[in-house]
């Protein structure tokens, strides 16, 4: 993704933490420490970001945008279940495997995640996603700052998926004050 936004003629970072294998510690602290770093990333910038998160990068990207304000100016997020109650994707088994539990439930976290930012939030989704569930990809309410794309594609596709690719080219081009839906 971050290769397709330079071919678009946009500067486009890295987050710079590797692989994503999930926050470690406390959540908030975590989301802290991540966002001192994005800050860093933008410093000498004048014009707000978009946030762009694939999976659980996209839970990432809409928490950062509620923290950093007017530094952000949309964010995208790719197979995010921001709209799940408790294990809403085909991989829980594997979490179960590996941790001898469930993953474990907070309902004021899965509130919170389920509320987007104040900015203008585009989910782009897939009904044969693979991975997790469609709907949990989509906002429960409608306004004019959320918006929710349906694709064709696997999960583990999106990056890639020229429609995904498309739908990002299309939100990145759009003025800031104003969005075509």
């Amino acid at each position: 993704m971050r290769a397709y936004c330079i071919a678009l003629g946009y500067e486009a970072f890295d987050w710079g933490q590797g692989t994503n294998n999930g926050p470690t510690g406390d959540f908030d602290e975590w989301l802290h420490s991540l966002k001192s770093r994005i800050d860093e990333l933008l410093s000498g910038y004048t014009q707000p970001a978009t946030l762009i998160g694939w999976s659980l990068g996209g839970f990432y990207a809409r928490e950062l945008a509620k923290l950093m304000g007017p530094d952000i100016r949309e964010v995208i997020t790719m197979g995010t279940p921001f709209n799940a109650d408790s294990d809403s994707t085909n991989v829980g088994w594997l979490f179960r495997l590996l941790n001898g539990s469930s993953l474990p439930y907070n309902p004021e976290l899965s509130q919170r995640l389920r509320t987007p930012p104040s900015i203008r939030t585009t989910s782009i989704y897939s009904r044969s996603d693979g991975v997790v569930s469609w709907e949990t990809c989509c906002h429960p309410e409608r306004s004019d700052l959320v918006h929710d794309i349906e694709i064709r594609g696997s999960h583990l596709g999106m990056n890639w998926n020229r429609d995904v690719l498309a739908v990002v080219a299309d939100r990145l081009a759009q003025n800031s004050g104003q969005w075509l839906q």
